[in-house]
């Protein structure tokens, strides 16, 4: 009950030393994950170049990182359990960092909430180990260590019992510390990691290691993230390098063909710090959203860069969450560089749609055979009866109508083609798959999905070129807002113009809606308004009216597109094939699905078991 409803006056306290480090304990770790974020990136701060992490029964009784950074000399050890006590700052500017840590809590907070014990030597000293369990820091003692610093994390949450009841499974634990883990990694390419499980005692087992990459920066992190996210990503990630208003924007982002299930995939750094920063995920999405369906999400590894001074991570204690001082224009950065990439990709789609098409291909294995020869059944009996059985007259029954064509051209037109990326048409199989012939294999390409992704970028360049046209309202419709909300929406009338939308003031927070994108037909404009304002407060920025007119594009150039079922000549589907070779994104659908497939000969001849 309040103090107004009991009528007495509460008396002001002063919190002690343990319950403060709880409280903040609150807000830095919130699981085994939490803790081991913060000793790895101390680790990596300390100048370490190996660093192995091990835990027990999911980081719950156990957190145990060693790295070989600088150390702590013995006089230090006390005072880096204090709080907000921090070698990586001088306070004097706050957005001035370069480090992962900066503010002094991670150690006092481990300490007030499970067993911590530190044991470190630094050059030209001796080592020492210091211990805490509930705040209450033991003596600095001597210990033995070669180099680095030792962090053991013991019992965590015993002082916060309620805060164990909210942890999850130790399966679960495990699973978010592999990503911690795997985060840093990619991050910081030329230290090596290893994340050993030791439930039970003993050594354990390695669940993970990535080893020290060299060479430039590029070289490194495709290295690494080879290590993390294996070579499939490797092999179908485009190097993404753009600078746009002092931020640089580097990494990898897979190809639309190689895309997941769930938003798993996606890494973003900010000066070399992993963050989960909702305006930049949204950013990410709006640069794949013309290449895939609802359900499918892109996979990249994203490195942004900047001076300090333009971008705040002082946002939270966890520093997971980050604000730019021109939020925009690293929005704009992530969309352009990635559209730019991605067209530059042209025709191409990812290797694992081969190999996905090769493992269809492969008979599933079956239970071993006896050498012996099976009965038959009485039905098979009397079919192969039937069989054997004298024919009435010799030859073969009539065939029936084929599925494929074929009208051969001069074999020199064919060959001088095979050479081309998706080589020279040799039949069309089914009515609606096109077989051509590499130099080094064959291309199966699904006709109607191809014309359909080429008619798009065709209507789409229109668009972009003549802009889109408004069909104006008999009677504006007049659209009741905030101030706030149509200032906001206001300030984009010119964007919204080219797009087809005309809007004006209307006195207070109304606004007219005068004209409508014509090629949307009838809509409703006060929830098209609305749709638009939702997503510029969630996002800061609105691809709500360019979505849905893109959306009609794509269906107009659905139905514009060579049907299934419709035989084509030769040189249609050579023009086919040119064509794809010369538009962007061509290598996948309107929805993310590939438009072909290419197999590789060596490929198709272990199929058959030539190789």
């Amino acid at each position: 009950m309040s103090a107004s409803r009991t009528g007495t006056r509460p008396v002001i306290r002063q919190l002690d030393d343990a319950a403060i480090n709880r409280i903040a304990a609150g807000e830095v770790v919130e699981r085994p994950a939490s803790a081991v974020k913060e000793l790895v990136e101390n680790a990596i701060d300390a100048g370490a170049t190996r660093i192995e992490v091990a835990y027990a029964d999911g980081g719950k009784t156990l957190i145990r990182v060693t790295d070989d950074g600088i150390g702590m000399p013995p006089d230090e050890l006390p005072l880096a359990l204090s709080r907000h006590a921090t070698s990586k700052i001088d306070g004097s500017d706050l957005l001035d960092i370069h480090t992962f840590g900066f503010r002094g809590e991670a150690l006092p907070s481990l300490g007030a909430v499970g067993r911590l014990s530190i044991t470190s030597r630094a050059e030209g000293h001796e080592a020492a180990s210091l211990r805490v369990a509930g705040s209450e820091i033991g003596p600095v003692r001597p210990a033995a260590l070669t180099g680095g610093t030792v962090v053991e994390l013991a019992d965590l949450f015993y002082a916060t019992p309620a805060r164990l009841k909210f942890l999850r499974s130790d399966r679960a634990e495990a699973q978010a510390i592999a990503d911690v883990v795997k985060r840093l990694a990619m991050a910081e390419p030329g230290v090596g990691f290893t994340l050993r499980d030791v439930s039970g005692g003993g050594e354990g087992r390695v669940l993970f290691r990535a080893s020290p990459e060299t060479g430039d920066m590029f070289g490194a992190l495709a290295g690494r993230l080879a290590q993390v996210l294996g070579r499939d990503f490797a092999e179908n990630a485009l190097a993404i390098d753009a600078e746009r208003e002092g931020l640089r924007l580097t990494g990898y982002a897979a190809l639309p063909t190689y895309s997941r299930g769930a938003a798993v995939a996606q890494f973003l750094f900010v000066n070399g710090r992993p963050v989960k920063d909702k305006m930049l995920l949204g950013a990410l999405r709006a640069a794949y959203f013309d290449f895939l369906s609802r359900d499918r999400h892109p996979a990249a590894a994203l490195f942004l860069t900047c001076d300090p001074h333009l971008v705040d991570v002082n946002v939270h204690p966890a520093k997971s969450e980050v604000r730019f001082r021109e939020p925009g224009v690293a929005r704009g950065l992530i969309v352009s560089a990635l559209r730019h990439a991605l067209a530059e990709a042209g025709h191409r789609a990812s290797t694992t749609v081969a190999g996905a098409t090769l493992g269809a291909m492969r008979p599933e294995p079956t239970a071993p055979r006896l050498y012996q020869m099976d009965r038959p059944s009485p039905g098979l009996a009397r079919f192969a009866t039937a069989m054997q059985a004298p024919a009435p007259e010799p030859g073969f029954a009539e065939a029936a109508q084929p599925s494929a064509r074929w009208d051969a051209p001069e074999p020199e037109k064919i060959e001088a083609t095979e050479s081309l990326p998706l080589g020279a048409a040799r039949a069309q199989v089914h009515e609606n798959y096109i077989i051509a012939q590499t130099d080094d294999g064959m291309v199966i390409v699904d006709m109607h999905a191809a014309h359909e992704r080429l008619n798009y970028e065709k209507l789409k360049a229109q668009m972009e070129a003549t802009g889109v046209a408004g069909q104006a309202l008999l009677i504006p419709e007049i659209v009741e807002l905030s101030d706030a909300e149509a200032a906001l929406l206001l300030g984009m009338a010119d964007d919204l113009a080219r797009l087809g939308l005309g809007i004006e003031p209307f006195g207070g927070g109304a606004i007219a809606v005068r004209e409508t994108p014509a090629i949307l037909g009838t809509v409703n404009a006060e929830t098209l308004v609305r749709d638009i304002l939702d997503e510029l407060a969630d996002l800061g920025s609105s691809g709500t009216l360019q979505a849905r007119i893109e959306a009609v594009l794509s269906t107009a150039a659905c139905h514009g597109s060579i049907r299934s079922g419709r035989w084509m000549r030769p040189e249609e589907m050579n023009a086919l094939l040119r064509e794809m070779e010369a538009t962007p994104h061509s290598g996948q659908c309107n929805h993310g699905r590939p438009t072909y497939v290419e197999l590789k000969l060596a490929d198709i001849e272990r199929l058959f078991g030539r190789t």
